[in-house]
């Protein structure tokens, strides 16, 4: 079956994470997605990982975790023959998506304006930590960094515990959204047009947007959120709206009719707080008081009783315990796909489905430089040239011993 993307090349000059999201997520849409590493060591991401453990002895889960559906072309971009095949690869690319920092790309003869002079329908997504310009243009951008300028870090947890961070790099896949989010536009625009069109999103931009609803209320209402020094889910939410332990876990009371939720709890005597204004002004004593019910159960039993008059609660699950989850089961978000060192590994699934136009994982995360040798062939490179290019350290090529 044909993919949405299939046609689409990308020259991928991405690293780390908010560009290799947005350029994994065309190649699971069909896009080849060639990414161009640095000769010899690759992505800096295949350089880190978590609790310093590896796979297969050095491939790094940060890597693998955000490039399938990718061919590797490890080249040293510096050298003049180095340069001559990454403008042959432009010629005929669609996209192309770089982070480095604002202004490299245009040092090493690789900037929007040079490229648009190879390919005018090339369309050339730069995504940067800050912005390509202005007071933090020499600052590194870095997901923590934008998650404590753009107010996020001030968003979770208790008030005296001070910033809380997001317990994941949220700032940079909700811009690496944005890039694919514009990118098909740009391409979309092209099929009317024939014009390509430099974009550019960044960080910050994005970690703010994406609070979109807390800062329309915080500017137009002249409110400041303070955050509750119980388990309240959000600091413009009052109770029940959060987290409550049971006796073997956590659940999740979102949004529900307070009438049905004292019901529930079995103690009437709650209805005096049933007053929208009440349960904001004193969340924190009611958030505890509804917690000495819920610890007098487990969860499962809460989820019955809860669920049963239609309330809108959740088990709370650990990372470890949701792939056993039986509507993530259901919706195979977990799959396993072939790596050519590490063997069969388990991955998230794409996230969506399409009637005709499936996406699809058909390449696990590469090896550094793996899919060199193919690349330069199709752009007219014969065996000899490659082992040429190989000898005089332009390019590498690693393959399984």
């Amino acid at each position: 079956m044909q993919q949405a993307l299939e046609g689409v090349r990308v020259l991928d000059f991405s690293q780390l994470l908010q560009g290799p999201f947005a350029t994994q997520m065309m190649g699971d849409l069909g896009a080849d997605v060639i990414k161009i590493e640095r000769n010899g060591s690759g992505d800096l991401y295949r350089g880190m990982t978590f609790f310093n453990q590896w796979i297969a002895g050095d491939e790094s889960p940060c890597f693998m975790a955000w490039n399938r559906n990718k061919r590797s072309l490890a080249i040293d971009i510096k050298s003049s023959q180095g340069k001559v095949i990454i403008y042959k690869l432009a010629e005929n690319a669609d996209v192309l998506v770089e982070n480095f920092r604002p202004g490299v790309m245009e040092r090493l003869g690789y900037g929007y304006k040079d490229l648009k002079k190879i390919n005018p329908r090339i369309i050339y997504c730069s995504a940067s930590g800050w912005g390509d310009d202005g007071p933090y243009l020499t600052r590194p951008g870095q997901d923590l960094l934008v998650q404590s300028v753009s107010g996020a870090i001030m968003t979770s947890g208790k008030n005296s515990d001070g910033p809380v961070a997001i317990g994941t790099a949220l700032c940079d896949q909700v811009n690496g959204l944005n890039s694919v989010y514009a990118i098909l536009a740009a391409l979309y625009y092209r099929e009317k047009t024939g014009k390509g069109q430099q974009i550019k999103t960044n960080l910050l931009s994005s970690a703010i947007a994406f609070q979109m609803q807390d800062y329309f209320t915080i500017q137009n209402l002249g409110q400041t959120f303070e955050r509750p020094e119980s388990k309240i889910g959000h600091p413009g939410n009052g109770a029940p709206f959060g987290m409550y332990k049971t006796s073997d876990g956590y659940l999740t009371i979102a949004m529900s009719p307070w009438p049905k939720l004292v019901k529930a709890l079995g103690d009437e005597s709650l209805m005096r707080y049933n007053d929208p204004q009440v349960l904001f002004d004193h969340r924190d004593k009611i958030h505890g008081i509804i917690e000495a019910i819920t610890v007098t159960k487990t969860t499962d039993e809460w989820l019955g009783i809860m669920l049963g008059l239609d309330l809108w609660v959740a088990k709370v699950n650990d990372q470890k315990d949701v792939e056993g989850d039986p509507q993530v089961i259901h919706n195979d978000t977990f799959i396993e796909v072939d790596h050519p060192k590490a063997g069969k590994v388990k991955v998230t699934n794409i996230p969506f489905t399409m009637s005709e136009t499936p996406g699809h994982i058909k390449r696990s995360s590469p090896l550094i430089g793996e899919h060199g040798a193919e690349i330069l062939m199709e752009i007219g490179y014969s065996q000899g040239d490659i082992e040429n290019l190989v000898s005089e350290n332009i390019i590498s090529i690693e393959k399984i011993t």
